[in-house]
């Protein structure tokens, strides 16, 4: 069963998305501070015909939210995009900045939430309002098969996004969820954060582990 969507919300929200108040002040802030940044909601990365969708929280200040590429320019970004090279979704070399030439293959990446919230902890409602082009997105992307959640909250947006109830699919790292009335299946890891690799709640096996996954589900 194909993603539906408003037929009015894009993929994408414009660059000067006004929706959440809060996240607004927080980013005229920053591009008082620092001109030279992206400071916009980041738009998806993803190459033709994505079987994976990788859904973050939301950009990092330094990261996404410094560079327009979701997970560059941050250690996140690191561990991702190495990751992806090495399991055949990504072609070219990663350099943590968005010219580096890097392709994505057979993948789409994607926030949660698409501006930079302060302490990188959007609140429930930003997250809803964020939503809508969520599903937009996939809706756009009919190829998607296999979705990859980074933490909890990527995990609870999707389900909620399709109307699913978060207690039958709960959320734990390398959990693969089948989803029915749909062509889905969600896998969940742990945010490859640097405080989650610093702290040895996520390791690069751990991390590949998922991806091994996800390679079983579309070889």
């Amino acid at each position: 069963m194909p993603i539906q969507s408003d037929t009015n919300t894009p993929a994408d929200p414009p660059l000067d998305c006004r929706a959440c108040s809060r996240l607004v002040e927080f980013r005229e802030g920053l591009q008082a501070e620092h001109p030279e940044w992206f400071n916009a909601p980041v738009p998806s990365f993803t190459s033709a015909k994505p079987r994976l969708l990788v859904i973050g929280l939301a950009p990092g200040m330094r990261g996404a939210n410094a560079t327009g590429r979701p997970f560059t320019g941050d250690y996140a970004g690191d561990l991702l995009y190495d990751t992806m090279l090495d399991f055949g979704f990504a072609k070219g070399k990663y350099q943590a900045r968005p010219d580096d030439g890097l392709e994505l293959t057979d993948a789409l990446i994607t926030n949660a939430v698409r501006c930079l919230p302060p302490q990188n902890k959007p609140t429930g409602a930003e997250i809803k309002t964020c939503r809508p082009y969520l599903l937009s997105t996939m809706a756009a992307n009919p190829s998607i098969r296999a979705v990859l959640a980074l933490g909890r909250i990527a995990h609870e947006t999707f389900l909620t996004a399709l109307d699913l109830k978060r207690a039958q699919y709960p959320f734990s790292h390398n959990g693969r969820h089948e989803l029915p009335g749909t062509d889905l299946v969600l896998h969940d890891s742990y945010h490859c954060s640097r405080y989650n690799t610093n702290t040895g709640r996520l390791t690069e096996e751990m991390f590949r582990s998922v991806f091994t996954s996800i390679r079983r589900d579309i070889p």
